[in-house]
């Protein structure tokens, strides 16, 4: 290695430039490092919080929920470096405590009215990302260079010494003594079923849109006035109705006894939308907890070891799931009699005991359930709450898109009202058993589990629970099918192609949908073999290797490259790279985003230390004691 060690980040998003002040937090005045960004996006915000996007798409955190910095509640290694959130940060804009902040006019509207509750945009917030990334390199050391270029890598090669040439798409190389992968969600090769549909589309000449980051779609083949079909109703389906809808010229507006009404534009198409669950995710929860403070009551420590300590492989479905539906039970009923014991008919104490002697799904419970708790809105049922219409039939499409609007609008004031806390329960005992489920290494599940239970039906579950829209998305929306540009086609949603169009139906509606334009709203599935990004390809498949799980009854690929805990890329024998690193959503880890909320000890922060940690020490950086 050189005498002045050289870094280079692939990528220079909120993963890169958290883990870039990690790094820098292990840096003295004698360490001697040149550290290169390489992105073609701007640093901090990077592709998916830039700038250059509609002001109209919002992140679905309120501004006290976000937070780049650690504090005193993270369990690392590294020193705490703590800072504002979001919402501080607003306010030292707001007292002229931020001189080099300079916000264009839109934001900066938006900046003085938006509360600590407030929902804020996009482009609102690449200005504290940016601010984040530009504080960060000002504060570094002395002996520390930082160059940031515009730039793709396009390749990582092995160079003399061990150290590495990495190429970019402008021709340019740089040689360096370490890589640190830091890509976010990427583009990917289609699908074997999405790349039918286009073809088959192609052929009836119909437009398809398939999945992908919604801003960066083209939404500009769907017709004005004509009608699409939408699958999926997560968050990637409420930014396409917000950018056909309002992003064509409609807005809303509040009439004298304060109902939401959209005014159409008459660019918008007409929305067909449905999804597995008929259902849109969950509201973003807005109450705030009145009762006891929330704890492990199911998954604790001891339920954890006890997993752990299991003679057979874990499987999700049968070890994990029971205790997690146990602990939102538990994070749901505490709340309401501990918060509201005017609307029980019993103890906490007394009704605890019965959470525990009593299954999740048994129908017993339901029962006891009902005897002490008399309103109906106060009692919560995990399977119905997963699957709101699993168990419905309808006897038409009036039928089914009457019912999917009054559970918007039941969800909105379970989420919303601070007489409906005991949401915010559930919410928190869905928090603590995800990070418990952390605790668990991965290589005590067993194949299926690894491969598509956790990544998908439970990180689906818990994005459906405690990652929906704000709650005003869900409020347009029902604005949107009062005006009848939007329609709810229900769960089970099935598309076929034919001549006259994209059919799409429901075994538990009469009749089908068919329309000229089918939009999937939803993020290609990750595998990063078939990424686009081409560093990222070649990382996963000349560098690394994707992890492949097998056993006697599953043998599969989560398309994801392989890394050890701290971050080390894994050869395709297994042993760790000495100095390529990796982290993020195309990482092998337990994905678990990037920015955070304060004081939550997240497993973002503390997997991001871990991994600047691996990497200061392979540079030989000086790592400051804490005092």
């Amino acid at each position: 290695m050189s005498d002045r060690a050289r870094l280079l980040f692939v990528g220079a998003g909120p993963r890169a430039i958290m883990l870039l002040e990690r790094v820098l937090a292990r840096a003295d005045d004698h360490t001697q490092i040149e550290i290169d960004l390489v992105d073609p996006h701007p640093p901090g915000a990077g592709r998916i919080w830039r700038h250059a996007q509609s002001p109209l798409l919002k992140l679905n955190s309120m501004t006290r929920d976000v937070t780049v910095f650690t504090d005193d509640s993270c369990t690392i290694d590294g020193p705490v470096h703590p800072g504002p959130s979001l919402s501080e940060w607003l306010e030292l804009w707001r007292a002229g405590d931020l001189p080099d902040v300079d916000l264009d006019e839109l934001s900066a509207a938006e900046a003085r009215a938006l509360a600590p509750e407030g929902f804020p945009t996009r482009r609102l917030h690449s200005y504290y990302l940016d601010w984040f990334f530009r504080r960060t390199a000002a504060n570094a050391p002395r002996g520390v260079t930082i160059r940031l270029h515009a730039d793709t890598v396009t390749s990582v090669r092995p160079a003399p010494s061990g150290r590495h040439t990495v190429s970019l798409a402008s021709g340019g190389e740089i040689v360096t003594d370490a890589v640190a992968y830091c890509l976010g969600h990427t583009e990917r090769e289609p699908d074997p079923a999405s790349a039918a549909l286009a073809a088959a589309a192609l052929r009836e000449g119909l437009v398809y849109v398939g999945p992908a980051f919604t801003a960066d779609a083209d939404l500009s083949v769907l017709p004005e006035q004509g009608d699409v079909i939408v699958r999926g109703m997560g968050l990637a389906a409420v930014d396409l109705v917000v950018l056909l809808t309002q992003g064509r010229g409609g807005r809303f507006d509040r009439d004298g006894d304060g109902a939401l009404r959209y005014l159409a534009s008459g660019r918008e198409p007409r929305l067909h939308i449905g999804s597995r669950r008929g259902v849109p995710y969950r509201s973003k929860v807005t109450s705030t907890l009145q009762g006891d403070a929330p704890l492990r009551e199911v998954l604790t420590p001891e339920a954890i070891a006890d997993l752990q300590r299991a003679a057979r492989p874990l499987d999700f479905d049968r070890d994990a799931w029971p205790l997690i539906a146990g602990e939102l039970l538990h994070g749901h009923y505490r709340e309401l009699f501990t918060g509201h014991p005017d609307r029980v008919a019993t103890t906490w104490d007394d009704f605890r005991s019965v959470l525990q002697t009593h299954a999740w799904d048994d129908p017993a419970l339901r029962d006891a359930i009902a005897a002490v708790v008399p309103d109906p809105l106060d009692r919560f049922d995990v399977a119905a709450f997963d699957r709101p219409f699993a168990r419905a039939t309808f006897a038409d499409a009036d039928e089914v898109h009457r019912r999917v609007r009054a559970h918007i609008t039941e969800d909105l004031l379970l989420r919303t009202s601070q007489e409906r806390s005991p949401s915010q329960g559930v919410f928190m005992a869905a928090l603590l058993s995800f990070m418990a489920l952390s605790e668990i290494p991965k290589e005590r599940w067993n194949a299926r589990t690894r491969a598509h239970t956790l990544p998908v039906r439970w990180h689906t579950f818990f994005s459906y629970l405690a990652s929906g829209p704000p709650p005003h998305r869900l409020e347009e929306l029902l604005a949107l099918a009062d005006a009848e540009v939007v329609r709810f086609l229900g769960p089970e949603l099935t598309v076929a192609v034919e001549q006259r169009g994209f059919a799409a139906s429901s075994a538990r509606v009469p009749g089908e949908t068919v329309a000229g334009a089918l939009v999937d709203a939803w993020l290609p599935a990750a595998d990063a073999a078939l990424s686009t990004n081409v560093a990222l390809r070649e990382l996963a498949t000349v560098h690394g290797s994707e992890l492949r799980v097998a056993d006697e009854d599953y043998d599969g690929s989560l398309g994801r490259v392989r890394v050890g805990e701290d971050g080390r890329v894994l050869r395709p024998d297994g042993s760790p790279h000495d100095t390529l690193f990796a982290i993020g959503p195309f990482t092998s880890q337990t994905e678990a985003g990037a920015f955070t909320r304060p004081g939550a000890n997240s497993l973002s922060l503390r997997q991001t230390d871990a991994v600047a940690g691996a990497i200061a020490a392979c540079l030989d950086l000086a790592v400051p004691v804490a005092p």
